[in-house]
């Protein structure tokens, strides 16, 4: 699949073949116009995707990435503004609660409110013995940037989101069918499965929906940067459909479950796996 590994975070630009997030393709119809979106992990791989497609869809824009990432916050904020939608960029490691807390009032800040709250950051590093090689220290950061950022940012998000309001968290296969190599991930996005059907509950009284995107193997920068050449070399090979996904390919659900289209719809998981059953 990929001609190359990368260096951790990874950056679009390194990444061959390019990912592709809709730049040519998505058309949106106005179903998010006036929406103000706060996309974490936004600026690149299935963060962009979403970004590109919400602002096309007439939402305004707020994505947080580490500052690593700002050469790909700025393209995908690029996107966001050529779709004529405001664009604003946090950088900063969402495994401190201060820094969550920072991007919720910088999106109140700056659009008066919240009314989609996309929790799609994630840290993942492939260990190819699964538990013995896993570090204390890996295992904190994947919990930390995984588990308590989505936390934090909701417990800061909800009290400035109103009736019709959309929380969406990005779960993953791996919560169903886990890899060995990647235990402590897996196990996290399985957590999120769990947050999101309890929250969806907690929040249901407010008229806050709670979804979750469960994807399969997605092509981003992640997958070489965090991943042995071998495994990125056949990643997706082993769908039913025998790839990888886009990024392009799931924007358009989270436009939907971000939408009016989707008011009867919370606690729900949704796939896009290729194929591969959620079980």
């Amino acid at each position: 699949m990929a001609e190359t590994v990368i260096e951790h975070p990874g950056l679009t630009d390194d990444v061959r073949p390019t990912p592709d997030h809709g730049e040519t393709t998505y058309r949106g119809t106005g179903r998010l116009t006036g929406k103000r979106a706060v996309i974490t992990g936004g600026d690149s791989g299935i963060g962009r995707a979403v970004a590109l497609a919400f602002a096309r869809e007439g939402a305004d824009v707020l994505i947080s990435y580490l500052p690593a990432e700002e050469k790909d916050a700025r393209d995908t904020a690029r996107l966001v503004e050529e779709a004529g939608r405001k664009a604003v960029t946090v950088p900063g490691d969402l495994v401190e609660e201060s820094q969550c807390a920072a991007v919720v009032a910088r999106a109140v800040e700056e659009f008066g409110g919240i009314d989609v709250l996309v929790s799609n950051a994630a840290h993942q590093m492939a260990q190819e013995n699964g538990l013995l090689d896993i570090t204390s220290e890996q295992f904190d950061r994947v919990v930390k940037t995984n588990i308590y950022a989505m936390f934090w940012l909701c417990k800061a998000a909800v009290p400035h989101m109103g009736e019709g309001s959309s929380i969406i968290t990005t779960s993953s296969i791996q919560a169903f069918q886990p890899s060995p190599q990647l235990l402590d991930y897996a196990t996290t996005k399985a957590a999120i499965v769990n947050f999101t059907k309890g929250l969806a509950q907690n929040l249901a009284d407010r008229k806050i929906r709670v979804n979750s995107v469960a994807p399969g193997p997605v092509w981003t920068p992640l997958i070489p940067a965090t991943m042995p050449p071998e495994a990125v070399e056949s990643f997706g090979e082993d769908t039913p459909l025998g790839r990888p996904g886009q990024p392009a390919e799931l924007a358009p659900l989270y436009v939907f479950l971000a939408s009016s289209e989707s008011s009867y719809i919370t606690g729900e998981v949704v796939g896009v796996t290729g194929g591969k059953p959620l079980s």
